[in-house]
């Protein structure tokens, strides 16, 4: 293994186009980022110019070199990753029609609900293991078609974001098989484009890129990208994954049985499997993974850090999260039964309500701020649990470690808590820089540096810490679980009505004037 060569992973997020510079031994060299603006024309649209994606990273690359004191020409390969299920269209020529439609955008409810016509639901579940939802990417297309024909007259390529600056790195189109799945025109099973559903949708199979697994080399670098990015023509670019595929190989979650959990304002619950399950009621997504002939699940909750947040500065502004935090130590587990919903922004697993709504259930005058504390982290846990309860029941198996991260990792009582939630071992590992990571992994199997992605995983992720359950704890939580699971049925139809009410006031008062 060469010891003077690095790894470049690219990670175009929705906040940020980032560059990460690794050694063959996962020791991070220089990292850049470079800031991305969020255009949202009308409500419920969220988009972004490309050409500021290619811009943004461009620059970064040229900063993470210029950090690391080395030229392009010791970058042995690079790993590309990205925000998941963005549309973005080009015409013959590979120029940009419109301003990528991205993950978040809501306009396609219409047309989600078209494709299940088309498909038919539970076929289209079992085709490409997941339901019609506005993020993805299928609807984005039918949306175009329907709202902007002169656009899509002229439309010949179909990328993801990722896929777009591999396009201008390599000029090639290309696509790895974790972002393909997630566009929800694959077919699981077989690890590339479904045909019936293109068929179904009107879709032409030409405008979709070949796919290619996690570590496989699609292009290279050319001599137009290396003069504006500082990289060596020449250099391979490799498949890579969507943010969550490749932020699970970044923390070592490559094998069946170690699980992701991802506890950032959202909380992201990733699971590898060894074959492609799909959960009956599309109630977790299931898509293939960043290493080959692997497949995984993946569950979100939409208010998971972003709860504690929210608690903290609505109802105690300026008090410190350590001094909130130290307060929980004072409530008992189950919090005397205060029990709290996360629904704060809706929910994706296993309610895909975005109608759902946060509350508090149970308050007395017993309850203290520790007990509304700990009744946040513990409805939060609450809420992770039902994405571990699908995937078992959806016939993972044994889940042998959870291990997690980001900002809600932190605590060292959150994590007690949630450990005590699932019954289950939780440890914390020495890669923080998220997806990059895990695309430049990806990029040292290319290169030829290890043989698969496990052994790049094994090589450079390592425990740092761990979890265990206390036992006595973990004995009182399955039956405040249980309470937590029959609230969201129970209060449903009224989310629904008061959402009504809400949006007719609101009529009422802007028709006022």
């Amino acid at each position: 293994m060469p010891t003077d060569k690095l790894l470049l992973g690219l990670d175009i997020s929705t906040t940020g186009a980032k560059a990460l510079l690794i050694d063959p031994r996962g020791t991070v060299v220089s990292s850049a980022t470079t800031p991305l603006a969020l255009s949202t024309p009308r409500p419920l649209w969220s988009e972004q110019n490309p050409e500021d994606w290619w811009q943004g990273i461009a620059a970064s690359i040229r900063n993470a070199l210029a950090e690391a004191g080395v030229s392009g020409e010791a970058v042995a390969a690079i790993g590309l990753t990205g925000q998941m299920h963005g549309l973005v269209l080009l015409d013959e020529s590979g120029e940009v029609l419109r301003p990528a439609i991205l993950w978040n955008d809501q306009r396609t409810g219409p047309q989600c609900d078209e494709i299940r016509e088309r498909v038919g639901r539970e076929r289209l579940i079992q085709i490409t293991g997941n339901d019609a939802l506005t993020g993805f990417t299928a609807p984005k297309i039918l949306w175009v078609q329907q709202h902007e024909p002169e656009v899509y007259r002229r439309a010949c390529h179909i990328l993801l974001p990722k896929d777009y600056i591999r396009y201008r790195l390599t000029g090639d189109y290309a696509m790895d098989r974790a972002g393909g799945s997630g566009t929800i025109l694959f077919d699981l099973k077989a690890r590339t484009w479904s045909d019936e559903v293109l068929d179904a949708l009107g879709i032409p199979r030409e405008w979709l890129p070949p796919t290619f697994e996690g570590p496989e080399i699609t292009g290279t670098v050319s001599a137009v990208a290396a003069e504006q990015t500082g990289l060596a023509a020449g250099t391979p670019v490799v498949g890579g994954g969507g943010d969550q595929a490749a932020g699970a190989v970044g923390v070592g979650a490559v094998e069946p049985g170690i699980v992701s959990l991802a506890l950032g304002t959202s909380g992201v619950v990733f699971a590898t499997t060894p074959a492609p399950l799909v959960e009956p009621e599309g109630r977790l997504h299931a898509f293939c993974h960043a290493v080959p002939g692997r497949w995984h699940f993946m569950g979100v909750m939409l208010s998971a850090a972003g709860s504690l947040q929210w608690y903290r500065d609505t109802l105690a502004p300026g008090v410190e999260f350590a001094e909130l935090i130290g307060e929980v130590e004072t409530a008992p587990a189950g919090s005397e039964g205060l029990i709290f919903l996360p629904y704060l922004t809706g929910e994706r697993t296993p309610h895909p309500d975005p109608l759902a709504r946060g509350a508090w259930v149970g308050l007395t005058v017993r309850h203290s701020r520790g007990h509304i504390t700990r009744s946040v982290l513990e409805g939060v846990a609450f809420g992770i649990k039902d994405s571990f309860t699908l995937i078992q029941q959806a016939g993972l198996g044994e889940i042998r470690q959870v291990r997690i991260s980001g900002g809600g990792a932190r605590s060292a009582v959150w994590r007690q808590i949630i450990a005590d939630v699932l019954g289950t071992e939780l440890v914390t590992v020495n890669t923080t820089e998220g997806a990059a990571f895990g695309a430049a992994l990806l990029a040292s199997v290319g290169a030829g540096f290890y043989a698969d992605v496990p052994a790049a995983a094994e090589a450079m992720v390592h425990v740092t810490g761990r979890t265990e359950p206390d036992e006595r704890r973990a004995q009182v939580y399955p039956a405040y679980y249980e309470r937590y699971r029959a609230l969201y049925p129970a209060l449903a139809p009224h989310f629904r009505a008061i959402a009504s009410t809400v949006e007719a006031h609101l009529d009422a008062a802007q028709a006022a004037g």
